[in-house]
């Protein structure tokens, strides 16, 4: 319904790769992929500019749920084996000494954590993610593994490995809300190529699809959006006004 909507929407349009550069509109660097918006010179009309922002509440509706039942099937289908014998037996050998440390320390702050990360390309947020993944499942197996060993001093190292699992499980929620669309993860891709339940597999790849797409009309609408803004502030710089 949200694409039906669009179709019949005449304040903006697309340029043509082949147009020259005095016809092109502008274009957001970190969207360099995308089409280039144009819209009418003093931007959108109020009652569309209502009715954008709209539509983008609606594709983040569709994004958000999407993007939980994914995330739902995926923690129900199982680890295999082969992903788990390829892990380190150390969370700090796969997550690298500096992040282990912030992890780790006394006062942890996750925003300021991705803050410090390289996130400057898919790859390398695709790879923390991975690191941070795994990372979750090595605390998660050493506390199973002790849970059997009732002493004072295992249950204070469990007590940790769980806050550091916690504080792992917060970053990588951060992640998935911060860069939607990512490539599917290595846990996620030896999930999917394991899984034998149909039903979660029909699941899985419908809310990926649908996740992708309604994060596609998102980038789409900001892109007019933000072509309204320039040209609304091109207006009123060029106004007699001013």
């Amino acid at each position: 319904d949200c694409l039906d909507n669009f179709k019949d929407k005449k304040e903006f349009w697309y340029m043509s790769k082949d147009a020259n550069e005095s016809q092109k509109g502008v274009k957001r660097s970190d969207k360099w992929w995308l089409p280039t918006v144009k819209v009418p010179p003093g931007g959108l009309s109020e009652e569309s500019r209502k009715w954008m922002q709209k539509q983008k509440d609606c594709a983040n509706q569709v994004l958000k749920a999407s993007m939980a039942i994914n995330a739902e099937v995926l923690a129900i289908m199982e680890i295999p084996e082969d992903y788990l014998e390829n892990l380190p037996k150390k969370s700090r050998d796969r997550l690298g000494e500096a992040s282990y440390k912030f992890i780790t320390a006394e006062f942890f702050d996750p925003g300021q954590f991705l803050a410090s990360m390289d996130l400057s390309s898919e790859h390398k947020i695709l790879d923390l993610k991975n690191k941070i993944e795994a990372s979750i499942i090595i605390w998660k197996r050493k506390m199973l593994q002790k849970e059997s060993r009732a002493s004072w001093n295992s249950s204070s190292k469990m007590e940790k490995r769980e806050l550091f699992e916690e504080r792992a499980k917060i970053i990588l929620l951060l992640i998935k809300q911060r860069f939607p669309g990512l490539p599917q993860s290595l846990l996620d891709i030896n999930k999917i190529e394991s899984n034998k339940d149909v039903g979660h597999a029909i699941l899985e790849s419908y809310s990926r699809v649908l996740e992708s797409l309604a994060n596609t009309v998102m980038n789409c609408i900001e892109d007019v959006l933000y072509a309204d803004e320039v040209a609304k502030t091109s207006a009123a710089t060029k106004s007699p006004d001013n």
